[in-house]
């Protein structure tokens, strides 16, 4: 098909609200996505919702050995839940070695990052029935609950819903179930980086809920639920203290402490998941994105019920279990990630890119709020036409980033970007605040 009748062609038969433009899959290049319809190219801070780690086109993907093994893999969809293979098993190993944290000897695989959240809460509901005596499986357990925060976003599956709560038109008309739901603390930061808002006041107010939801669900609460940093609420960050915090209140009141990394993890933050700065280790932890394969890792804790779901067999369960062509392709990420030292270089680029923001910020008075880690970066406008200008500019001037919250823009860079073209992200991104701003001046 042309690339000029592609946007008209898919909107005969659904919805087409995204970007205008129609990617080239193979002029795109690095931190560059090529516009087929209109030849011109689009600096990517938007990286497909942070999924997609290394660029276009890189070069290690390339390599006849391995995208002999990819197409191999794309010929059979096989069900890894029952058939296995050397591919699967060659990724498992890569993944489990070098991209899972020690102490996490347990592994589930799933297409989608709302399924991996969903497994987790399996997890953690069917690891408190056996810890309450339920062993029937027949038995009413609809009074489980799980504690979850505002401003969150877990999926649009089942379970999920009931825990995301960030607009309204993400799950209003369908079934939830009334969980406990918890105020977020979250960090505001000030110019050169540090804390400006009463942080301990916060924490306080979020530490009085759990307090009154601990209470009045007595020992019915399977899990805490929590993003280490939350993504689509709006890039709120949380203080070390506060997840070691609910590492307390999980162990005192025998629940499970779930991190959903969906969109934090798999080195975007500079490190292989976002919860290793804050020095607080969960229970299971959710992910999925840039990863492209989705699942759950789990640690010791759920052996204290001996029949748990990774022992007993279609307590959870995927006929995939993943894919096998992602498992191939993240595989092949890691080694490049590895190789490449792209953890260490996503640290430099957020610090680059904090800096230069903090600059504009500074000049312009347009934005404050900025903060992040690695290249999962975001700064906060005065109000959502403030933000939505914003955006429109940066795309006029062929720069991509993303909406979050009410009124916050994320960056999302490729763990792969150089330090010039961050430059010119930093150029584009001025250029548009300021353009913006004037226009909205009164």
């Amino acid at each position: 098909m042309q690339a000029n009748d592609v946007l008209q062609s898919l909107s005969r038969y659904q919805l087409v609200d995204g970007y205008p433009l129609v990617v080239d899959l193979e002029k795109s290049q690095g931190s560059w996505i090529h516009d087929a319809a209109t030849g011109e190219k689009y600096l990517d801070a938007f990286t497909c919702f942070a999924s997609w780690p290394i660029g276009f086109n890189h070069p290690g993907m390339k390599d006849p050995a391995f995208e002999a093994v990819l197409m191999r893999a794309a010929q059979s969809n096989v069900a890894n839940a029952d058939l296995y293979t050397s591919e699967m098993a060659d990724f498992v190993r890569t993944f489990a070695t070098h991209t899972t944290p020690d102490g996490f000897p347990h592994h589930f695989w799933v297409a989608g990052g709302g399924l991996a959240v969903e497994n987790a809460m399996k997890t953690a509901f069917d690891w408190k029935a056996r810890r309450l005596g339920r062993t029937d499986y027949l038995a009413d357990c609809n009074d489980l609950t799980i504690v979850h925060f505002n401003q969150a976003f877990h999926g649009r599956t089942g379970y999920t819903m009931s825990c995301t709560n960030t607009l309204p038109d993400k799950v209003g008309l369908f079934p939830r179930f009334p969980w406990p739901r918890i105020h977020n603390p979250v960090c505001r930061f000030d110019t050169d980086g540090n804390i400006c808002n009463d942080i301990e006041a916060e924490e306080a107010k979020a530490r009085e809920q759990l307090d009154q939801a601990f209470a009045e669900s007595a020992d019915r609460i399977a899990g805490i639920l929590i993003e280490p940093m939350q993504g689509e609420g709006g890039d709120n960050h949380f203080r070390p203290e506060f997840l070691a915090t609910l590492r307390r209140y999980a162990d005192e009141h025998d629940c499970l402490l779930l991190f959903d990394e969906v969109q934090t993890g798999f080195y975007g933050s500079g490190k292989p998941w976002f919860w290793q700065h804050l020095g607080t280790a969960p229970d299971v932890v959710a992910f999925g994105k840039k990863s492209q394969v989705c699942g759950i890792y789990a640690g010791g804790k759920v052996d204290e019920v001996e029949q748990n779901v990774f022992k007993v067999s279609s307590r959870i369960n995927s006929t995939w279990g993943g894919n096998l062509v992602d498992m191939v392709r993240s595989r092949r990420f890691i080694e490049i990630i590895i190789e490449d030292g792209l953890a260490e270089h996503a640290e430099m680029l957020g610090e680059r890119l904090m800096n230069g923001l903090r600059s504009i910020a500074r000049d312009t008075g347009a934005f404050d709020n900025v903060r992040g880690k690695g290249t999962l970066v975001a700064c906060t406008f005065p109000s959502p036409e403030h933000r939505a200008a914003a955006i429109m500019a940066m795309f006029d001037r062929k720069a991509m980033s993303l909406p979050c919250g009410t009124d916050s823009m994320r960056f999302r860079l490729p763990l792969t970007m150089s330090f010039d073209e961050l430059d010119e992200l930093l150029n584009r991104t001025a250029d548009s605040i300021r353009s913006a701003h004037a226009a909205t001046l009164p």
